[in-house]
């Protein structure tokens, strides 16, 4: 059970301090399914960089407000990505488990400089605004395919396995050049590895079946080599070595890990999220051209990274007015950075024509994520031909029967019946 945070003395480096609260689990647990742990905020008032305790019994820090955030994320010299994986999860009961995992090759979200630089110069190019521009015609095909098809499905629709999960899984089907006589194969792997109710012994099994997959990909491409990502990556030796198999196979499934899961949460959370806020809505049904900012809105309000990005200190620094030693866990929490009121006006309220210019739901530094355009490129497209097809668009059911995806670090809804 996650413990309270309290008034009395902690702990710091060995000597008490007075006022800080309680070294305390992450805040986790949602008053309002919308919104953050309303502690996150109490935080950010009281104790923006505060200590946090890891299951495993260590102490490490939280921080909170959106100016200290960036700082950690911006400097990777203090602040590592490498050997955080006993922290990755800091609301873990078992974070035994992977104390001793290494980040495979290719993984360069777990790589700090050189290391980190030499896998996204490899990507950079593929994921440039003028990339996604001429991917987006594509990207529309895909949409409108899955709203017709939705049209033709049973009412009400789960707009999760009609939509939002449909939709980022083709795309990157597409991006990386996965065959469409392979793609239901790719999809239906790619929900079982993702997915809250199959068994450890399915995840696992459907994880060794991806990377099979894509392994024999990689070979395939080697040999019959065409304009699609893969192919581009296997033929590229503009580096100072080529990619290895696993190198490649291991960059292809972060691509799916970073650009599936977030994705379709965004669109099916940021659904539930316009349909609950009406006024919010029909301003976009009066203005299509809403939607850019509706978009970069929905990012920072929804909290979908539940508990934020880890870093580990690489030597003693202080932030924030506190003292940290080196090897200590930090974790950035991006949902309370993009709710601070010191830089967003009314944080808890959804405003689709506010300036969200500063959200960090993308990280920030050199870890910024490298598909960010694509995402925004799928998210705009998507909610766009949404609204449009389906101006009439309601939940089929109350907020209270809705099973929200409380047990994983990105956050979402297991389905969303609607109907128009």
């Amino acid at each position: 059970m996650e413990q309270a945070v309290g008034r009395s003395d902690s702990v710091l480096n060995g000597c008490p301090v007075a006022g800080m609260p309680t070294p305390a689990l992450l805040p986790t647990e949602f008053e309002h399914p919308l919104h953050p742990p309303r502690r996150l905020a109490t935080l950010n008032r009281e104790f923006p960089v505060s200590r946090l305790l890891y299951p495993s019994g260590e102490v490490g820090w939280l921080v909170t407000r959106h100016t200290d955030v960036r700082a950690v994320l911006a400097d990777t010299r203090t602040f590592s990505s490498k050997n955080r994986a006993r922290f990755f999860n800091p609301t873990s009961s078992r974070p035994s488990e992977h104390a001793d995992r290494v980040s495979p090759a290719g993984a360069f979200i777990s790589e700090d400089p050189p290391a980190h630089g030499f896998y996204r110069g490899r990507l950079a190019g593929y994921f440039t605004m003028r990339q996604m521009t001429a991917l987006q015609p594509r990207i529309q095909e895909i949409v409108d395919q899955q709203l017709h098809e939705m049209v033709r499905g049973p009412r009400p629709a789960d707009l999760v396995q009609a939509f939002a999960a449909p939709v980022p899984s083709l795309v990157i089907c597409e991006l990386i050049g996965v065959a469409p006589t392979d793609q239901a194969l790719f999809q239906r792997v790619a929900a079982t590895v993702f997915s809250l109710t199959a068994n450890p012994d399915e995840a696992e099994a459907a994880t060794d079946e991806l990377r099979e997959f894509m392994l024999e990909l990689v070979r395939h491409k080697r040999a019959n080599p065409d304009g699609a990502l893969l192919s581009r990556l296997v033929a590229d030796e503009s580096g100072a070595r080529p990619l290895t198999e696993q190198e490649l196979v291991n960059i292809c499934l972060l691509l799916l890990v970073a650009g599936y899961e977030s994705t379709v949460n965004t669109l099916a959370l940021g659904v539930l999220t316009l349909l609950r806020n009406p006024l919010q809505l029909r301003r976009l049904h009066a203005d299509m051209s809403l939607v850019d900012n509706m978009v970069e809105e929905l990012l920072r309000f929804l909290p979908i990274t539940r508990i934020g990005l880890v870093r580990v200190t690489t030597r003693d620094t202080t932030l924030g007015g506190q003292e940290m030693k080196a090897g200590e866990p930090v974790v950035a929490a991006i949902v309370a950075a993009n709710r601070d009121p010191n830089v967003f006006t009314d944080p808890d309220f959804l405003d689709i024509t506010r300036d969200t210019r500063h959200h960090v739901s993308f990280g920030h530094g050199p870890h910024l994520c490298i598909g960010q355009q694509l995402a925004r490129t799928q998210l705009r497209i998507s909610f766009r031909a949404l609204f449009e097809r389906f101006p009439n668009l309601e939940l089929a059911v109350p907020l209270e029967r809705i099973r929200f995806r409380i047990d994983r670090e990105i956050y979402g809804v297991h389905e969303l019946p609607v109907t128009w």
